[in-house]
């Protein structure tokens, strides 16, 4: 037996030539412990974690954050192009993030659109003094390559005007190698770890700046796809609209940079 150090949502831990794997929770999909395990993977596990111990809801009564559902993930840990929730279906991005509108059973969803910029925005609590700049880079960059394992050439960005931290995190489907982790898993990793519900086994993430403790008061996540959601006008949320209009600027940011 062995323990999972990136991920407490296993069972059935053993160690093969050196390797720690363990069968995700849910799935039963083998996952590899020396790096993150898939965002899809780990949403499955959380929703059959979440369904023990509590009160079963009527089969027809759910709960449309469009944050967390009870996702179908390839063999691979990949999300399905196409989720549903009984006889409901949308289609999503490689981060699992809805980006069409909700359709019967018929939707078709011909290919698994990839998320090629991921925008997390943090809030940090009241404070007198600005933090310093440098050291806040520092340590979001330092951060982001070794506890999840980034490639440093994905973090395009980060960027601070009090009291808003931007991180950019951009990988286009062309930069991917096959051993790079995704940028949807580090976004959901550090994601859970902001708030405070890491996924790591025993290891919290201590956001201390010139050892200083941050506390966030919000942090929102934003995807930019390679190919454009498709929502009709009228069923847009102001998250979504916020969604569209990034996409949008990235498109007309391409064109001026082009021309």
């Amino acid at each position: 037996a062995c323990i999972c150090e990136k991920n407490k949502r296993v069972a059935n831990c053993r160690q093969v030539n050196g390797v720690c794997w363990c069968d995700s929770i849910g799935s039963g999909v083998s996952v590899n412990c020396s790096t993150l395990t898939s965002k899809c993977l780990l949403m499955k596990a959380e929703m059959t974690g979440s369904k023990s111990g509590r009160r079963e809801k009527p089969k027809d009564a759910f709960e449309d954050t469009d944050g967390l559902y009870d996702p179908e993930c390839e063999n691979t840990g990949v999300f399905k192009a196409k989720q549903c929730n009984g006889t409901t279906c949308w289609c999503v991005n490689t981060a699992g993030v809805r980006r069409t509108d909700k359709h019967d059973a018929d939707l078709k969803c011909n290919q698994l659109v990839r998320t090629r910029w991921i925008i997390i925005e943090m809030k940090h609590a009241e404070r007198n003094a600005p933090l310093d700049t440098e050291s806040l880079k520092k340590f979001f960059k330092e951060t982001i390559a070794n506890r999840y394992m980034l490639d440093g050439r994905y973090i395009s960005s980060v960027e601070y005007e009090k009291p808003y931290i931007t991180i950019d995190l951009k990988q286009n489907s062309s930069d991917k190698s096959s051993g790079d982790v995704d940028i949807a898993d580090v976004a959901y990793y550090f994601e859970k770890d902001v708030k405070g519900d890491s996924i790591f086994h025993n290891n919290r993430l201590n956001v201390s700046i010139d050892n200083e403790m941050l506390r966030f008061e919000k942090t929102v996540v934003y995807y930019v796809d390679e190919i454009a959601p498709e929502f009709s006008m009228k069923s847009l949320t102001p998250g979504l609209i916020a969604v569209i209009v990034v996409v949008i600027i990235a498109i007309v940011a391409g064109v001026v940079v082009l021309v």
